[in-house]
């Protein structure tokens, strides 16, 4: 998927997605030696951006499986079309064709419609397979990927093994709502991913409003800090905080004033018990303070990139 390592970091900060070297690295090393990359961390971190960037930088597709409790493997591996099946079944009968033929293309690959599992093995070309949120499933299902992540491949009990056409980069991601098995984490590499450091934040609200000039960048990412910093239920996210930028650019402001707490509280707080919090009188003017600090800190220990 991508050639050298100077390939990958170039074309990963030409999406606007903005990581540590080392990480770059790891995705670089698991798209060589086609080795799964599990992403833990806290939500609104950007595991799903990496994703989804990577394939951008990749030029290539995304084949997304969200997880939740419920999904099943059909929905994951794919099913048979009932109502074509019916249909050919119809024809069939009109035709005189033996049972047995009728029931052998029946179960064949024809008729079944394939999920993004089978999809992405499915592709001429390698795809980025995103299975995301996997902490939100149980043991058996994550049990179920180990064949398409050891040997690329996928059982079928009606017509047999799907091996893959071409090897997926695959993407796993986890909140951390539930550990998941040690099965799982041998096969992968392992990434832990917080939340940027404000200068890595300060360079990502940049590429998305470059027209706002440095400090404006800076103010940005020193409220972002002191959002999460407070103890709020949902703290933002790098995506919210584009957001909460382009939203005072809109409004024609450079600097956010505690007059826009009103306007600029449904970009970051996203629970009643937050809004509470953000509504009391020092709250949000407090953190503005706080996020003013920090760009000051920011501004302190900036060192310009050669």
């Amino acid at each position: 998927m991508f050639d050298s390592l100077a390939e990958l970091s170039r074309k990963l900060t030409a999406t606007g997605y903005f990581i540590d070297p080392v990480i770059t690295q790891v995705v670089f090393l698991a798209a060589k030696l086609q080795k799964p990359l599990l992403l833990e961390g806290s939500a609104g971190s950007g595991k799903t951006q990496l994703a989804l960037s990577v394939a951008k930088a990749g030029n290539t597709h995304i084949e997304r499986l969200q997880c939740y409790q419920g999904v099943t493997e059909a929905q994951a591996i794919g099913s048979f079309d009932l109502g074509l099946q019916r249909l050919y079944l119809e024809f069939s009968k009109n035709q005189h064709s033996d049972w047995q033929s009728i029931q052998a293309s029946l179960t064949g690959r024809e008729f079944f419609r394939p999920g993004p599992l089978m999809r992405a093995l499915e592709c001429e070309r390698p795809c980025v397979l995103l299975i995301d949120e996997l902490d939100k499933v149980d043991d058996g299902f994550e049990a179920m990927l180990l064949e398409i992540l050891s040997a690329w491949q996928l059982s079928i009990p009606e017509f047999g093994t799907v091996h893959a056409k071409s090897i997926p980069f695959v993407v796993l991601t986890s909140n951390e709502e539930r550990r998941l098995g040690d099965p799982i984490r041998r096969r992968s590499l392992y990434l832990r991913v917080e939340h940027p450091t404000p200068e890595l934040e300060a360079e990502i609200i940049a590429s998305r409003t470059p027209e706002a000039d440095t400090a404006f960048h800076r103010e940005i990412a020193g409220i972002a800090r002191s959002f999460r910093n407070y103890s709020l239920e949902k703290p933002p996210s790098v995506s919210e905080m584009i957001d909460f930028a382009r939203a005072l650019e809109v409004l024609g402001m450079k600097h956010v004033t505690e007059d826009l707490r009103d306007v600029l509280l449904p970009f970051l707080a996203k629970t009643e018990k937050d809004r509470r919090h953000l509504m009391l009188r020092e709250g949000f003017k407090s953190l503005l303070n706080d996020g003013a600090r920090y760009a000051r800190e920011l501004a302190e220990v900036e060192v310009p990139r050669s």
